[in-house]
């Protein structure tokens, strides 16, 4: 039996991975930010076969209350997957107008992510196993005009996740760094769909899948490994000309 601790719990991407886990009798801890959809999250997925959901209201953004969440996910016995999918889609124009609002974008999707992944991290290596899923993006693989507040954000957690696993690669313990490309979710509600698009169920799955290799990196759909090849290769001179 799976026990998981699910940290961000409420995003469309976690509920999907949930879901499937739910499916083989897996136990979890989640935690959200919102105790309503919190709540609703944990009774979906008792109803789908979950063996037992406990639940923690949080705001993950404070990073005094991580140590305090990891004891609670370890209370019930050890863990053996811990995903981190917590964070916010700040616009672009209004970071660059507002420095303050870039400060807390960098914040969400950077700063909170390291504290709680160290205690995570900590955590796993201490009972000498686990698997620790880093939800990042493609949006860190390179800087670009639209979204490079955002992206430096999850370029950072990158780096960390790289580090934590070469840490961590001789303590029994795996991190999967999860590289989405968009995905139609809540947070992403007021982009422009295109033919590149993704569903949470699809990543979901490579996410599942990922876990199971034990993949140091997972690109999903699995084209953009190769997208994000070219853009990166780009020379710089030709990259600034180009609309992305």
């Amino acid at each position: 039996m799976t026990r998981m601790a699910v940290f961000g719990a409420t995003s469309a991407i976690a509920q999907a991975v949930a879901r499937r886990y739910a499916a083989e009798g897996a136990e979890f801890f989640l935690v959200g930010r919102k105790p309503e959809r919190l709540e609703a999250v944990a009774a979906d997925l008792r109803v789908r076969g979950a063996q037992s959901v406990a639940t923690a209201a949080a705001d993950l953004s404070d990073v005094h209350l991580h140590a305090q969440l990891v004891d609670q996910a370890r209370a019930a016995g050890e863990i053996d997957v811990v995903i981190v999918a917590h964070g916010t889609l700040a616009d672009q124009e209004a970071c660059i107008r507002d420095a303050e609002l870039t400060l807390r974008e960098i914040h969400n999707n950077f700063v909170s992510h390291a504290s709680l992944l160290t205690h995570a991290a900590n955590a796993l290596e201490a009972q000498g196993r686990g698997a620790l899923v880093v939800l990042g993006s493609v949006a860190g693989d390179r800087g670009r005009r639209a979204n490079y507040v955002y992206g430096s954000a999850k370029a950072g957690l990158g780096v960390f996740a790289e580090g934590l696993r070469h840490r961590l690669a001789l303590r029994g313990v795996t991190v999967v760094l999860v590289k989405p490309g968009p995905v139609d979710t809540p947070m992403t509600g007021h982009m422009r769909r295109g033919s590149l698009w993704s569903t949470p169920e699809r990543v979901a799955g490579d996410i599942r899948i990922g876990i199971a290799r034990g993949s140091a990196v997972v690109y999903t759909p699995w084209h953009w490994r190769w997208i994000m090849r070219v853009i990166r290769a780009l020379p710089d001179a030709v990259f600034k000309r180009l609309s992305v």
